[in-house]
């Protein structure tokens, strides 16, 4: 008998440790991302795609002068959806071309001098407009040989999927309004050797543009693996620790004092794994902690060379038949990336994880900065940080070492910049801070870049 009150009583401080474990980790709701959500449409995207496969080959090196097909009709068509889009709100998208000039190499997928052309929209911010979010799908195809510019490449999932994305969340978010700003962008070049990225991280760079963070959607339309396996709910979430910009000293500083695993790509993929699991709870998001695929690259990856936070989201399961494959049919096995191969209602829920994490950080205040840690040989740890306009409140973090997402966390007030955790041993748990705007929304987590005095 005693044994089995026992037993009970175990069941329900383990019920009640969740309970509190899930509150931890849960995000304020609204309303609005629902709203969103709900107003982004399968039938919309399959357009899109539809529309972009059937300009032939979007190849970088395609041809430019065609309306009908090639990268030339695919960005100009691209163009005027934004446009149609900005119309239909009274002109509240700024829309936008940019024109850079790769130079030829021999050695390279670019023989000649090449134009890479991007094209993108911006709904601007109310109250931060120099502030951006941004999701980025890629304009250009291929099939086998990276340099046939010529023959059917219509890249019905890469990358017409993240394209398709990138103008249905234009459509969307068209309709509202958010402090910061929302860059929605088709980028050209990627199979080429990433160079639209290349050139609009060099922009925001040398322009001061103050990115949150940048959703690069590549490939999100494909649930069959080539290895059978058939998955209409997980989808992968690329990051790489941090910045490859820090400096031999902070390097030398998170041997000691960790942080190996928390730079500010990875907050930025933890967010997108709160956001999902907070809106669209049917989804598996899965953390994968590297750079990008094995030994391959994408668009994020030029924002992140210049300090930017950026990550990639895509389908769990590729099927390698139909990338960068030529139309054919051998052994009974169809290859090429055509329409057949994308599934709807699945780009739509991963276009609607962008939504979810855009808008939250759009509608959040900055992270906090100089945010600092104490506590050594203590039996308490001790977070301090800036004040951050516009929040109203601090939400402290921390888990365990090897725990993927933040497990535990304390809301503290908007006047407060220093707070101790009593109780919480430094030496066993991470920690971040995170800022709370007047609405509920959270920053990213900012994880301590400096020690508190003893």
């Amino acid at each position: 008998m005693d044994k089995e009150i026992s037993m009970k009583k175990r069941m329900i401080i383990f019920y009640f440790s969740s309970l509190m474990i899930l509150a931890a980790q849960s995000l304020k709701v609204d309303p609005l991302i629902y709203e969103i959500i709900d107003d982004i449409s399968a039938d919309q995207l399959e357009t899109y795609v539809t529309t972009l496969a059937n300009f032939g080959t979007r190849h970088t090196l395609s041809d430019t002068v065609s309306n009908t097909r090639g990268i030339g009709a695919a960005r100009r068509w691209i163009k005027s959806e934004f446009e149609n889009i900005s119309r239909d709100c009274g002109n509240c998208l700024e829309v936008f071309e940019q024109w850079s000039l790769a130079k030829g190499d021999p050695k390279s997928r670019i023989k000649k001098d090449t134009w890479i052309v991007n094209i993108y929209a911006v709904k601007r911010g109310t109250k931060t407009p120099n502030r951006y979010v941004l999701m980025s799908g890629d304009i250009d195809s291929r099939i086998s040989d990276p340099l046939d510019g010529v023959h059917d490449s219509p890249g019905a999932n890469d990358n017409a999927t993240g394209m398709a994305g990138a103008i249905e969340l234009a459509r969307v978010l068209s309709k509202h309004d958010f402090p910061s700003s929302i860059l929605l962008a088709g980028l050209s070049g990627e199979e080429q050797g990433l160079f639209g990225g290349k050139f609009l991280a060099k922009k925001a760079k040398e322009e001061g543009w103050n990115i949150i963070g940048i959703l690069n959607n590549d490939m999100i339309g494909n649930i069959e693996g080539v290895d059978g396996v058939i998955d209409n709910r997980s989808f992968r979430i690329f990051s790489e620790p941090y910045s490859i910009l820090e400096t031999e000293k902070q390097l030398k500083q998170k041997r000691f004092f960790g942080g190996e695993n928390d730079g500010e790509s990875r907050q930025l993929a933890r967010h997108v794994f709160a956001t999902t699991k907070t809106y669209l709870p049917e989804m598996n998001p899965m953390l994968i902690y590297r750079l990008d695929r094995f030994g391959r690259g994408g668009h994020h990856r030029p924002f992140n060379e210049v300090g930017f936070p950026g990550i990639r989201i895509m389908e769990a399961h590729e099927n390698y038949n139909r990338q960068h494959q030529d139309i054919r049919t051998e052994n009974g096995i169809n290859y090429g990336d055509v329409i057949s191969g994308v599934n709807f209602e699945y780009c739509a829920k991963l276009t609607a994880v962008n939504a979810a994490a855009l808008v939250t950080l759009a509608l959040a205040p900055a992270k906090p900065e100089n945010v600092k840690i104490g506590g050594i040989v203590k039996p308490s740890t001790v977070l301090s940080w800036d004040r951050v306009k516009g929040a109203t409140a601090y939400k402290l973090y921390w888990r365990n070492t090897t725990a993927p997402t933040w497990e535990n966390s304390r809301l503290v007030g908007g006047n407060i910049h220093r707070y101790t955790l009593e109780g919480i041993v430094i030496d066993n748990f991470l920690f971040g801070v995170a800022s709370v705007g007047e609405n509920g929304h959270e920053s990213i987590v900012a994880y301590p870049g400096g020690l508190i005095g003893r």
